[in-house]
């Protein structure tokens, strides 16, 4: 087919136009087309002016021949995506394959092994789905937290608790298979052709849901409330694990998708000299702004039209310092939420609906800390460096899980908040008004502080004194790497980390297309499973 780029429509014009305008550029008639679909939609909103810009895949007879005709750098021949599945090993499984975490990661590892008929068994030490968003909701409620189940533990992951966005820097074809089969799992079809598609927390609950079931279809099993507690090892060699610290579990190869937050697998890896370091990660807030804000910073007069989403931002600051400040997982009409999975700990998080319909925007205030900020050289003293500050917050909370907040203005003067303004706090649990100088380091507050004030250059009001900060952020990445080799095993030979939690993605397509491709590792080595 014919890929025709660079295609505008205006925010009057529908999208039956699109059709004509490649035609247009093709120099052929309309009825020359046989089939049609976008495969890519952006806004511009540069310039004070908003339209959409397309690219449109076509069909039509004598591609090559239309093809040579063309001396534009926008049309381009392209072949139909189509995912190849990776041969097959010659190593016998003795035991069907394990897969440790039902993330993104874990999900998308056990649907290739599922496709490809090696029976998976997926080990999720929290709920699935249903269950763990009545126990989120409960803790968001009355504090009741359930460190086995929450926002990061338990069916579909961290994710399933955010905006869902499903952006991506890296460049891989198996991205494509992966909206593919979230699109087939129910997410929206606009994903695949989306600039920033997203999937919103209530679809996305559907579709993990979905996901779990087709992998039981094609033969896997997932077993919830089955924590990892133990490493058998032979003859340096992955024999087997133990769940819940009684059920032991042999196998030789193993998926291991815990996601960032598995602290206690950490320390039970290090225990097992499971080769790991410490790696960078990123600490800081949650800052709010009403969405019309920002909807009228980026869109201007245009702000409100029907046709355009809520209006969302990403932004840098390099300081002189070296350090770096940016905003990350921006969620347009949502709320803050709570994320702990420590008691003891307040940990805050951001969520959108599919909708985007919130009168908020949030999004997480960052600054990189690299292990020379921790505290000593132990390969998880990221993690102490995490709770540190978790703690903090928590007393600045009362110790109730509420989450210490501050409003910009008061936070640039260096002065507590004594009450708010036109911005309302999103954090279900409710905030206690703070000094947010206590539980961040100076380094991070001093960097924030002048990032706000660069921020506020590129969009306009960013820096408005009544918009809300809320703390502390502190589980942007993992803080721990578990080394992996060429052919993506640990140091410990069958097991085969994967995902955020292993520290080699971010967000939800990376983490799914490194569990596509560590799945594929695990195949290329050993036959399908026969049970």
């Amino acid at each position: 087919m014919l890929r025709v780029s660079g295609l505008r429509l205006s925010l009057e014009d529908e999208l039956e136009r699109l059709p004509h305008l490649a035609a247009k550029r093709l120099g052929i008639r309309l009825a020359q087309i046989r089939e049609w679909h976008v495969s890519k939609q952006s806004v511009d909103a540069r310039k004070n002016k908003v339209s959409f810009v397309y690219s449109v895949d076509v069909i039509v007879k004598d591609e090559a021949y239309i093809l040579s005709k063309q001396n534009d750098p926008g049309i381009s021949l392209i072949a139909p995506f189509h995912y190849e599945f990776t041969a097959t090993g010659t190593e016998k499984l003795h035991d069907r394959p394990v897969i440790v975490g039902a993330g993104p990661a874990g999900l998308f590892a056990g649907l290739l092994l599922a496709q490809m008929g090696y029976r998976p068994l997926l080990v999720e030490r929290g709920d699935d789905v249903e269950m763990r968003s009545r126990k989120v909701l409960k803790f968001w409620s009355a504090g009741e937290l359930d460190t086995e189940s929450n926002i990061q533990f338990g069916e579909g992951g961290a994710g399933t608790f955010s905006d869902g966005k499903l952006t991506t820097l890296i460049n891989d074809v198996r991205c494509r298979k992966v909206l593919e089969e979230l699109v087939e799992a129910g997410a929206p079809p606009e994903i695949l052709y989306s600039h920033r598609p997203h999937v919103g927390t209530d679809i996305l609950r559907k579709v993990v849901k979905n996901l779990r079931l087709r992998i039981r279809e094609l033969g896997g099993e997932i077993l919830f409330g089955s924590c990892v507690t133990g490493i058998k090892i032979e003859n340096g060699q992955l024999a087997g694990v133990t769940i819940n610290g009684k059920d032991s579990l042999p196998c030789q190869a193993v998926v291991l998708a815990t996601g960032h937050s598995a602290r206690d697998t950490y320390n039970l890896l290090y225990n097992s000299n499971v080769n790991l370091i410490a790696k960078p990660f990123s600490v800081g807030v949650r800052i709010e702004h009403l969405q019309k804000m920002i909807d009228q910073a980026q869109y201007k007069e245009f702000a409100g039209h029907p046709k355009l989403e809520a209006a969302d931002y990403k932004l840098v600051y390099h300081a002189p310092t070296g350090r770096s400040a940016y905003t990350f997982c921006m969620c347009p009409g949502g709320v803050v939420v709570a994320a702990a999975t420590e008691n003891g700990g307040v940990v805050t998080n951001g969520m959108s609906e599919h909708a985007r319909d919130g009168i908020n925007a949030n999004s997480a205030l960052l600054v990189g800390v690299t292990p020379e900020d921790f505290p000593d050289s132990h390969p998880l003293a990221g993690v102490e460096f995490q709770r540190t500050w978790e703690r903090k917050a928590f007393l600045l909370g009362h110790k109730d899980h509420q989450a210490p907040a501050q409003l910009v203005g008061d936070f640039l003067a260096h002065k507590p908040s004594s009450g708010f303004q036109t911005i309302r706090p999103t954090y279900a649990r409710g905030v206690v008004l703070s000094d947010l100088s206590e539980c961040l380091p100076s380094y991070v507050r001093e960097t924030l502080s002048e990032a706000i004030i660069d921020f506020d250059r590129k969009l306009t009001g960013f820096a408005c004194g009544d918009a809300v900060l809320t703390g502390v952020e502190t589980r942007s990445s993992a803080p721990v790497r578990i080394v992996r080799q060429d052919n993506f095993e640990s140091s410990l030979a069958g097991m085969y980390p994967a995902g955020e939690g292993a520290g080699y993605a971010g967000g939800i397509v990376s983490a799914a297309v490194d569990g596509i491709k560590t799945a594929e590792a695990l195949a290329r080595r050993f036959k399908p499973f026969q049970g």
